[in-house]
């Protein structure tokens, strides 16, 4: 019979910021590196999604977004009116 028991110690006083601002500093950089890693793990799980599919998915879906792209283009020059977003006419 084998027993796994770990230590239950605290990581001490050397192990906790002094201020706030390093915390926080602490904090956002743990926060950055899980980001990055999540960030990294979705760009491989893409890649792989794609690479399953065949030549003729990937060749529509490349044309449609370019599609999609031209049309969003096209809007924006012709200056069509945005209901939710009316910041554009208020200052008129």
């Amino acid at each position: 019979m084998v027993l796994n028991s770990a230590a239950c110690r605290s990581t001490g006083p050397e192990g906790t910021p002094a201020t706030v601002e390093e915390a926080e500093k602490q904090l956002a950089k743990k926060h950055k590196k899980e980001a990055k890693v999540s960030k990294r793990e979705l760009k491989k799980a893409k890649k792989e999604y794609w690479k399953r599919q065949s030549k003729a998915t990937r060749k529509s879906v490349k044309r449609n977004e370019k599609r999609q792209k031209k049309i969003m283009r096209k809007k924006r020059r012709q200056g069509e009116y945005n209901w939710e977003d009316q910041e554009r006419w208020e200052n008129q």
